[in-house]
C-alpha cells in the first residue's frame, strides 16, 4: 500500500492520476498547504522540501513529482518506455525506438517541471489572485504562458499524444492545462492542444484521479 501525500493542485492531480491509471493500490493523507500542513513534522520527515506531493512505499520515501512519477511507472512498468541497456545490434532496431521514446518521455517530462509548471504557477500567482498588483509581471508570465502553449500546439500538431503514446509526459503536463480558465487562456486558439486535453479528460483514471484528496469542482471542459 502506497502513502500518498497531497493536495488538489497540479502538481498533486499528476501523482493521483498516475496511481489511477497504474491501478495501485494507495491511501491518501490530505495536506492542507492553505492551513501550513506541509511545515508538521510528521511531513517534513516523508518531504523535506515542505512540499506536495509526496510518497511513503514500503522503506522509500519520495518528494518531487517527476521522482515520483517516475518511480511509480517504473515500479508498475506501464506509461513509460523502455530504456535501452546493452549495446545495440543489428536486431535491435525495435529496441532503439523504444529507448528513444524513452527519453523523449524524459524530455517532456522536464519541460514540465522545469518550465511549463513553473510558469503557469507564476501566471496563476499574478493574474488569479492578485490581478492589477503588477501589471508588468501579468504581462511577462501571460506571454509566456501563450508562448509554451503554442510549444505544446507544435508536438500534437501530428500526433495524438506528447511522446507516440499515452505516457507520463502527457500525465505531467495535462494537470497544468486544466487551469487554462485560471491562465485566461481560449483553448480553441490551440486547436490541438483543445483535443489532446479532452481526450484525456474523458479517462475514467483522470476524471478519478483530480478529485483526490477531495472533490473541489469537476474537471474543467471547454
Amino acid at each position: 500500500m502506497i502513502d500518498l501525500y497531497t493536495w488538489a493542485t497540479p502538481n498533486g492531480r499528476k501523482v493521483s492520476i498516475l496511481l489511477e491509471e497504474l491501478g495501485l493500490d494507495y491511501r491518501v493523507h490530505a495536506v492542507d498547504i492553505g492551513a501550513g500542513d506541509q511545515f508538521k513534522p510528521e511531513f517534513l520527515a516523508v518531504s523535506p522540501n515542505n512540499r506536495i506531493p509526496a510518497i511513503a512505499d514500503g522503506d522509500i520515501t519520495l518528494m518531487e513529482s517527476g521522482a515520483i512519477m517516475l518511480y511509480l511507472a517504473t515500479k508498475a512498468d506501464r506509461l513509460l518506455p523502455k530504456l535501452l541497456s546493452a549495446p545495440l545490434s543489428s536486431e535491435s532496431v525495435q529496441t532503439l525506438t523504444e529507448s528513444n521514446s524513452y527519453w523523449h518521455v524524459m524530455e517532456w517530462l522536464m519541460w514540465q517541471m522545469g518550465g511549463l509548471g513553473p510558469m503557469l504557477g507564476q501566471t496563476h500567482h499574478f493574474v488569479k489572485y492578485n490581478q492589477g498588483k503588477s501589471p508588468y509581471a501579468e504581462e511577462r508570465y501571460l506571454k509566456e504562458t501563450h508562448r509554451l502553449y503554442g510549444v505544446l500546439e507544435k508536438r500534437l500538431e501530428s500526433r495524438a499524444y506528447i511522446v507516440d503514446e499515452y505516457s507520463i509526459a502527457d500525465i505531467a503536463v495535462w494537470p497544468w492545462i486544466s487551469r487554462f480558465e485560471w491562465q485566461t487562456i481560449d483553448l480553441d486558439r490551440y486547436p490541438n492542444v483543445k483535443r489532446w486535453y479532452c481526450e484525456i479528460a474523458r479517462r475514467p483514471a483522470v476524471q478519478k484521479g483530480y478529485q483526490v484528496p477531495m472533490f473541489v469542482n469537476d474537471v474543467p471542459m471547454p
